[in-house]
């Protein structure tokens, strides 16, 4: 069986279906990482501390809350 959702590794991250993720930066002595979560509709960027918190900020640069949808 052959998935129909476009799948592609890019160099940073990689494409699947509508939704494009992509590794943006991080730090080695922290422990922090930042990823992007790109489709169509919404530009998503996802800070995550060395102990799992995880902040998400929408187009705006406001913090997200899918809630708030």
């Amino acid at each position: 069986m052959t998935s129909k959702i476009h799948y592609a590794e890019t160099q940073y991250g990689f494409d699947y279906g509508a939704a494009k993720v992509t590794r943006c930066a991080s730090d080695d002595k922290i422990g922090w990482v930042v990823l992007r979560v790109t489709t169509p509709k919404e530009d998503l960027q996802i800070y995550v501390t060395k102990t799992g918190k995880i902040r998400v900020h929408g187009k705006n640069r406001k913090e997200w809350n899918p809630n708030d949808q």
